[in-house]
C-alpha cells in the first residue's frame, strides 16, 4: 500500500460548527497549523498564519475571533473574509490573502485533498 496516497485526516465535519472555524494542529511537529471554515457541507482551509506578521490567527489555541463570516487576527486586527477566499478586507495587510490549503469532505470526514 502506498502510504503517500492515504489522505491526512483533519477532523470530522461535525467538529466544525456550521458558519464557524476550527483550528487543527498537524500531527507532525514540523507541520503548519490549519484553520478550517465550514459553510454547510463544504469546508475551506488555510494555514493558521496571518500574512501580515506571520503569527497564528487564534487568540488562544483553537479560539478565533469570527463574526459575520469574517475572521479577525488577534495580533494586529487584520480582518479576512472567509467567503472571499480568505482575502484581507481591513487592517495592515489589506488585499493579501491567507494561504489556502486544499481539503475534501468525504463521508463526513475532512482530510487534505
Amino acid at each position: 500500500m502506498d502510504v503517500s496516497a492515504v489522505p491526512e485526516i483533519l477532523c470530522r465535519l461535525d467538529d466544525i460548527p456550521d458558519g464557524g472555524v476550527l483550528g487543527v494542529d498537524p500531527p507532525d511537529p514540523e507541520g503548519e497549523p490549519l484553520l478550517l471554515a465550514r459553510h454547510g457541507n463544504s469546508v475551506q482551509a488555510w494555514l493558521n498564519v496571518c500574512p501580515h506578521a506571520g503569527r497564528r490567527m487564534d487568540y488562544a489555541p483553537g479560539l478565533f475571533l469570527v463574526k459575520d463570516s469574517k475572521l479577525t487576527c488577534a495580533v494586529h486586527g487584520a480582518t479576512f473574509a472567509l467567503h472571499e477566499a480568505g482575502l484581507c478586507v481591513a487592517g495592515p495587510c489589506r488585499g493579501q490573502s491567507l494561504v489556502a490549503v486544499h481539503v475534501q469532505v468525504r463521508d463526513g470526514v475532512v482530510s487534505r485533498a
